[in-house]
């Protein structure tokens, strides 16, 4: 390796850095606060290190990880996401007993896990980004044990993982025994090129499509999805919905769009997409517990990104970038307004919790209230632009099945948003005990209203975000 290798994997290298600083430090002083401090000064840190390594950019590194705009593009969205979280998790632990401190060195692990999955160029560091992001997240959701539904949550999550992992091994197993490589770009080539006479390609690619499936949660392999969002602690939550996921949908842009020319492989994926849209909404109309509505609705909205990937292209590129960043703001923003809301018993979770929020914390009921219509795409919000350029593209590549289902499933989701907002704005029901809701930090203030902020100027001027997304990730 050289220095500009180095160099190139800067942000990594911090990120890694980042958390063994931090297991250094409880090893010799147990402070949340500095644990919290020393975790988000070394993301801030690898988000300034784009920078430098945008200048050696672009760059192969051992025949592993490749770093070039489109890497650095989502590698940036991932930290960025991660310091949210980071930011949500102080305040939602610090008002628990539980150890605190450990919280911070499985989300650390976890990003280096999706920045490796994002660069990766070989099944092999496709793999091992996996199981790094993978395998903290055990203990991430599953961190309050005294709560019998956390730990639930963590054991169905391992399972399936493992399950996951497994299929993607054997696929992996399968097409490398027909092929003889594991060099991502030159197997792309190969199963582009395979004529119908192969019998191992398939098989692997349904394998490795399956493993995919059951990460992003698309239909059939969600069935976890709702049990874990419900269980999982809301910063928990909030960084699968947008750091797991989005590093998934970033690696399958970037490297395996081309396999899309194979008839077969955009039969599956339109199979997937349609399905994740109709099921991922309708199952959402039957909740009443508000994080299983948006883990249905997390479903629903990987299968309107699918829409963009199908499309193929720079425009879908361009659309699934911008998507994946306006989804990433909202579901930190309700994830968050949530995680604020909880107290040390637990998080309000029936429709009947947000019972007249707005009128008893104007503000914070007004930034829900803003995520919310940016999932239901409305305009004004960031939202709307997502679901709108991820249609254009499938217009454009005359994807019309696709475009049909889209819009529908759109119009039914209108219904459970409208649902929750419903019960914001109620007059609170003075017959029912309230439950107690702690005051808001400072911190959790700057970072809600930025979200907000951000929402809303995606909404009002997308040019900015797109000019960047075309010079980067487009």
């Amino acid at each position: 390796m050289q220095s500009a290798d180095f160099l190139a994997l800067l942000p990594l290298i911090a990120v890694s850095a980042a958390s063994v600083s931090v297991m250094v430090l409880i090893a010799f002083h147990r402070g949340h606060r500095s644990a919290a401090l020393l975790s988000a000064a070394g993301l801030a840190a690898a988000f300034a290190a784009l920078w430098p390594a945008a200048r050696v950019a672009p760059r192969t590194v051992t025949g592993l990880l490749t770093v070039d705009s489109t890497v650095l593009f989502y590698s940036g969205l991932l930290i960025a996401a991660t310091f949210v979280v980071a930011v949500l998790s102080y305040g939602y632990f610090e008002k628990r007993e539980t150890r605190r401190e450990e919280f911070y060195i499985l989300l650390l692990v976890a990003l280096c896990g999706a920045l490796v999955l994002v660069g990766s160029r070989h099944l092999v560091s496709l793999f091992l980004g996996l199981e790094l992001l993978s395998v903290p997240l055990y203990g991430m959701i599953a961190y309050l044990p005294e709560q019998r539904r956390s730990l639930e949550a963590g054991l169905k999550y391992l399972i399936l993982a493992a399950a996951s992992a497994a299929f993607l091994l054997f696929g992996a197993g399968l097409i490398y025994a027909q092929t003889g490589t594991l060099d991502l770009p030159g197997l792309v080539s190969l199963i582009r090129a395979a004529g119908p006479g192969s019998l191992l390609l398939p098989a692997g690619l349904a394998l490795i499509i399956a493993g995919f499936g059951f990460k992003l949660a698309v239909v059939p392999f969600h069935l976890w999805t709702p049990d874990v969002y419900q269980g999982a602690p809301a910063p928990v939550a909030a960084f699968i919905a947008s750091v797991s996921k989005g590093a998934i949908l970033a690696l399958l842009v970037r490297l395996f769009a081309p396999v899309l020319e194979v008839a077969s492989v955009a039969l599956i994926f339109t199979i997937i997409a349609i399905a994740s849209m109709t099921a991922g909404n309708i199952l959402a109309l039957l909740q009443d517990n508000v994080k299983r509505l948006l883990a249905y609705s997390s479903i629903a909205h990987i299968g309107y990104m699918l829409v963009g990937f199908l499309a193929g292209g720079q425009m879908a590129a361009t659309a699934v970038a911008y998507y994946l960043v306006a989804y990433s703001i909202t579901v930190l923003g309700a994830f968050g307004a949530i995680a604020v809301l909880a107290n040390g018993h637990g998080e309000p979770e029936s429709l009947a919790d947000y019972r007249g929020l707005f009128w008893r914390r104007p503000a914070l009921g007004a930034v829900f209230t803003f995520m919310l219509l940016s999932l239901a795409g409305v305009p004004v919000t960031a939202g709307f632009f997502a679901k709108y350029y991820v249609l254009a593209a499938g217009v454009s590549a005359t994807v019309w099945l696709l475009a049909l289902v889209l819009v529908l499933t759109s119009a039914v989701g209108a219904f459970y948003y409208l649902r929750v907002l419903v019960a914001l704005y109620a007059r609170p029901d003075g017959r029912r005990e309230v439950r107690e809701e702690p005051p808001l930090s400072r911190a959790d203030w700057v970072l809600l209203g930025t979200l907000a902020g951000l929402l809303l100027s995606l909404g009002v001027f997308p040019n900015l975000l797109l000019a960047v997304i075309r010079r980067t990730a487009g």
